[in-house]
Formats: C-alpha cells, sequence, structure tokens
C-alpha cells in the first residue's frame, strides 16, 4: 500500500542559525584589517560587535536601536557565540554610529567584494543577456544616483532644499554581474554630475558607459571619449545642436522579425552650436552622434534622442543600449525594498553612511547566497525568507533550494511504500469499526 507523506522531511539541521550562516561568510581577518586601517579598534565595543549589530538590523529590517540592543539581550547565548561578539547597548550603540570613521564599513564592503569572487568566480561573472549578449568582451556600466530622503529637523547638515533633506548615493553599476562597481555616500547639495567622473573613474578603454540626462555634461563626456570609453547619455533639450549630417536609418529586413520595443526614427552626426559648450567638448572634431528612437517605457512608447561617441554601432544598438540602462533603477528600487536604507536609527552624516554601507554589504550576501542556492523567484522573496527564519538552525542553502520552481518549501508530494499489515482470514482487523453501544 502507497502512503502519501506531506510535507516532506525539512532542510537538514545544523547547530548554527541561519542568522550564524550569513554572518559567518565575512572573514574576521577582513574586519581586522579595515578596523586597524580606520582606527576604530575599541575593547568595550568592538568594531566585529558594532558591524554585528548592524547588520543584523539590515537583514531584519528592525527600525530602532532598542530592538536590535532587545533582539541581542534575548538571544544573548547565540549572540555571544558569534566569534565573541558583545551585546550592543543603546548608548553605546548609538555613540559608535556617531563617533566611528564609516569607512571601516566601505573597506568592508569591497574587500568582500573581492573575497566572494575569488570563492565564487560565477558570482560576479559577466551574465549579459538578450540584445545585449553580443556585447561578451565589453564591460557595460550604468551612472546614476538615488536620492536618500531624510527630516530636517534632524538631518540639518543634509539639507536639500529649503524644507527638506536628503542624502545620496551614487553608483556605477556594472550590468553585466549587476553589482556595484563603485560608490559614493554623501549630502545630496550637489547636482548627480559633480561626482561623475570620481565614479568612473575605474572605467577603461573599450567600456561602455550609460546614463541619464542628467550626465549630459560635455567637459565629462570629453574627458570618457579621450579615454577611449564609448557613451550613451540622453539628450537635454536646453541643448543647441547643429545637424552636421544625416545617416540613413535603418530598416527592417523583409520577412524577418523586429521588436517593437525600439523603432528609430532618426540617426544625426551633430556638434554643439553654441560656442562655449563647443570649446568644453573638443575631442572627436567636436562632432557627436544623435539618434532619435521611440523607446518603450512602462507600456508606452516615447520619443528620446541620445548621444553617443559611437559612429559604428547600428542606431537601434544605441537604443538598446539605453534601455539597458533601466537595470540601475532596479537595482535601487531592489536595495531599497530588501535592506533598511530609509528609516535610520542615528542623525548624524556618520551614522547615515554607516547604515548605508552596512545595508549594500547585507544585499551583496543575500545575492551570494541568491546565487549558490539558484533561486527561482523574486529578490524581495529571499529576503523575506531569510529575514523571518534568522534564528532558525537549518541549512540557508538547503533551505532556499527546498523552494524549487515551484514556489513552495515543500517541495512537492512524496510516495512512501508501507507495508500492509497482515490479518487473519474471515477476520476483520481490530480497529476496523465501532464497539459497544452506539444509538
Amino acid at each position: 500500500m502507497k502512503k502519501l507523506i506531506f510535507p516532506p522531511p525539512a532542510a537538514t539541521k545544523t547547530v548554527y542559525t541561519i542568522w550564524k550562516q550569513v554572518v559567518k561568510l565575512i572573514p574576521p581577518q577582513i574586519v581586522l584589517d579595515a578596523a586597524t586601517e580606520t582606527k576604530t579598534l575599541s575593547r568595550t565595543f568592538t568594531p566585529w560587535s558594532h558591524l554585528l549589530a548592524l547588520i543584523y538590523q539590515q537583514l531584519t529590517r528592525t527600525e530602532s536601536l532598542n530592538g536590535v540592543c532587545d533582539a541581542a539581550t534575548a538571544f544573548k547565548s547565540e549572540w555571544g557565540r558569534m566569534r565573541g561578539a558583545q551585546i550592543p547597548h543603546r548608548n553605546t550603540f548609538s555613540n559608535a554610529n556617531r563617533r566611528r570613521n564609516p569607512k571601516m564599513a566601505e573597506l568592508v564592503f569591497w574587500r568582500m567584494f573581492d573575497f566572494l569572487k575569488g570563492i565564487c568566480p560565477g558570482f560576479a561573472s559577466c551574465k549579459y543577456r538578450g540584445f545585449l549578449s553580443r556585447f561578451k568582451e565589453r564591460a557595460i556600466h550604468a551612472l546614476d544616483s538615488s536620492t536618500i530622503k531624510l527630516t530636517l529637523n534632524c538631518f540639518d547638515w543634509a539639507r536639500h532644499r529649503r524644507r527638506k533633506a536628503a542624502a545620496k548615493l551614487h553608483m556605477d553599476l556594472d550590468l553585466g554581474n549587476r553589482l556595484p562597481s563603485f560608490a559614493i555616500v554623501e549630502e545630496a547639495s550637489h547636482h548627480d554630475s559633480a561626482r561623475a567622473e570620481a565614479t568612473t573613474a575605474s572605467l577603461k578603454c573599450g567600456d561602455v558607459l550609460v546614463a541619464d540626462r542628467a550626465y549630459t555634461d560635455f567637459r565629462f563626456l570629453c574627458s570618457l571619449a579621450m579615454r577611449g570609453v564609448f557613451y550613451v547619455v540622453r539628450w537635454k533639450r536646453n541643448i543647441k545642436l547643429e545637424t552636421v549630417s544625416s545617416r540613413p536609418a535603418e530598416k527592417p529586413e523583409a520577412g524577418k522579425r523586429t521588436e517593437s520595443k525600439v523603432r528609430v526614427l532618426r540617426d544625426e552626426v551633430v556638434k554643439p552650436a553654441m560656442p562655449g559648450t563647443a570649446k568644453s567638448y573638443a575631442c572627436d572634431g567636436g562632432v557627436l552622434r544623435c539618434v532619435t528612437a521611440e523607446v518603450e517605457y512602462d507600456g508606452k512608447m516615447l520619443e528620446m534622442s541620445f548621444l553617443t561617441n559611437n559612429m559604428e554601432w547600428s542606431a537601434r544598438t544605441i537604443a538598446e543600449l539605453y534601455r539597458a540602462r533601466w537595470g540601475i533603477e532596479t537595482f535601487f528600487k531592489e536595495l531599497k525594498q530588501t535592506c533598511q536604507i530609509r528609516d535610520f536609527i542615528g542623525y548624524n552624516e556618520n551614522a547615515v553612511k554607516w547604515q548605508v554601507w552596512t545595508g549594500l554589504l547585507v544585499h551583496m550576501l543575500l545575492r551570494y547566497l541568491r546565487h549558490v542556492s539558484k533561486w527561482r523567484h523574486s529578490f524581495s522573496r529571499l529576503a523575506g525568507v531569510v529575514r523571518s527564519c534568522a534564528w532558525l538552525r537549518r541549512n540557508v542553502v538547503q533551505l532556499l533550494e527546498s523552494f524549487g520552481a515551484n514556489g513552495t518549501a515543500c517541495g512537492g508530494i512524496r510516495v512512501v511504500e508501507v507495508a500492509k499489515p497482515l490479518y487473519l482470514q474471515a477476520f476483520l482487523p481490530f480497529d476496523a469499526g465501532p464497539m459497544g453501544q452506539h444509538g
């Protein structure tokens, strides 16, 4: 006889909680070296204990200092087993966020990025899909910034408008692996293009940069062209351009299906019309290429114009490269949905930078877990599973793998063979029917 067992046995048990397995991904030497370089060593509240408290705050999306301290006190024995971490107290934790150098969290993030690439090369490998798969030998980067809203009466150092305060995260995102290549966290009082050269300093000859219209600064674009970097930026309508020549627009080949998300309208060679602008863009003979196309965005076809210094690629390739830029918008949305970088547990600049850099670190660790477990569902769902099961003693990779393609942790119904009991002939089983008097 076959007996159905539902649900099947849970993931393999382990002596470590899921929370500890995530933290154990960080080698202790990386934290020690970062603390030594930034001079944040302390015996009363060690840098490891400080970083651990911030990681817990990000992973569980705790909204207050008391929430982190209370959780550490409730699980005091588990907390102390994490390389001798000290229980955070509210005043000590707040003082560390306020006075310690946030450069330590930044160093830990970048060194963890190199460490994970070393132990798992596939984690940071280039994975272009669709139209961009033809760019296998080129690195495509997206440049953008995200504004983090703050409250003016608490964060007076980050005055952004007359009655608003905000911080800004400048980022150079590698569109091949969807991981940051460079990032800057600071107040949002300046324009996005002010940090463009610093953010893209690591780009090499032959790389491709795509950016929004905020980065249409001809001095910046000229510096990219002189370094051999190809760029695709959106044209600002207040910039006057003079048409030098027109190029034939591409026509779809007969009998071949074309994507409806991009339709090229015009392809022209232009140059800046104003003398000051022309002086700023003195490279490549002062000319650049302008491609106008209809691009699908949110289900609507919008007419957009793009500027580039590449004269060889097709006009459709230029438009598709700009469409790929929206990957960085997805990254910012994913970061804010899964990590705690909206509600801050400290008010000064150091505390905000500590929290943002730790959020980026936790996001990268979750991305690594998604890679090794071959997670097939949304990233926010993975973060929710890890958050809700933080104190369970289960193997985190096997737990994520158990969700499978059907989206549930059960993994389906198991059919198990069970031996049929033997009875004497002409007699029913002892418990087959009711006994005694029944009305």
